[in-house]
């Protein structure tokens, strides 16, 4: 438990550090364009992606940084991608929304919502006829439950019984809009008329996400199909940063911020291990973003490159 503990806390930390640096560049006009922070919702990623290999595929969202982070990704390269640097992880060309690290199972963020799930069904489809015992990943809002492609990734896998795990990280609002506003079922609910397993679980509990992941890629790896998880979490910041955050009350963000995932897992781990841990993060972001503001800037004509018609 220990060594369980004080990884899920590191990749928290370093999500939550990344994701606090890149709102700092922002606001200092070194980064440009929308930023879809995912502050508050760091035990999802973590905890899924801790009982991962790294031959996992997983994707993910707009809201994607921290699933990137905690599958293995490196935060200069990502922080290069967001400022527009060549060193980027696509060469600063594709943004906070569209990064992508194949050297890590990470196939891509997408702004397309529910556009991962289909993606993810097919890594798992290449999986099993590959007979590699890899499990795909696809990480999702509630919102993109919305989607056709929700259900037929589901249809789809459960009727090959693919490797395929479906994570929906529920914070309540699509966009700016509340759940019950748009959704009368509960998500795991909507796994049953699939026959297959649909568990909810307290999305900030690192450790209990774990859990629950670690039975659902079990089972994929069997061979016994996918699985859907609905991890109940917040976002403390608005939609994207610079939302003015009518649609929600200050008492609601406040109650949520109680349960802020980093020090319930401090409290596991020790307080003493995780201040410790934090400093450690906090210099290595520190040193990740100043290398990546000294990295060239992408040049114009770098556009043209890797384009296909």
């Amino acid at each position: 438990m220990p060594d369980t503990a004080e990884r899920l806390y590191r990749t928290m930390a370093t999500i939550r550090g990344f994701e606090m640096s890149s709102e700092r560049l922002l606001k200092r006009g070194e980064l440009t364009g929308n930023v879809h922070l995912s502050i508050g919702q760091e035990a999802v990623a973590a905890g899924v992606c801790d009982v991962l290999r790294r031959d996992d595929h997983i994707t993910t969202t707009h809201r994607g940084h921290g699933h990137c982070i905690a599958k293995g990704g490196d935060p200069e390269r990502m922080f290069a991608e967001l400022l527009g640097r060549a060193t980027g992880y696509c060469g600063g060309k594709a943004g906070s929304m569209h990064i992508a690290d194949p050297a890590t199972g990470n196939l891509g963020a997408t702004a397309i919502v529910g556009g991962g799930m289909a993606m993810a069904a097919g890594a798992a489809l290449s999986a099993q006829v590959r007979g590699t015992g890899g499990v795909a990943v696809a990480f999702f809002g509630e919102g993109a439950v919305a989607e056709g492609s929700f259900h037929e990734a589901l249809n789809l896998a459960a009727v090959w019984d693919l490797p395929l795990v479906l994570v929906c990280e529920n914070n309540g609002y699509a966009e700016l809009t509340p759940v019950a506003l748009h959704l009368r079922a509960k998500v795991h609910e909507l796994a049953a008329p699939h026959g297959i397993p649909g568990v909810q679980v307290d999305g900030n509990d690192a450790l209990a996400v774990r859990a629950a992941t670690e039975t659902a890629v079990a089972r994929a790896r069997a061979g016994d199909g996918p699985s859907l998880l609905e991890c109940a979490t917040y976002r403390w910041s608005g939609h994207y940063v610079g939302d003015p955050e009518r649609y929600r009350a200050a008492e609601e963000v406040a109650a949520w911020r109680e349960r802020d995932p980093l020090p319930r897992l401090a409290a596991v781990l020790g307080e003493a291990r995780a201040a410790a841990i934090d400093a450690e993060v906090d210099a290595e972001l520190d040193a990740a973003a100043g290398r990546a503001l000294a990295a060239p800037v992408t040049a114009p004509e770098a556009l043209l490159e890797h384009v296909w018609s």
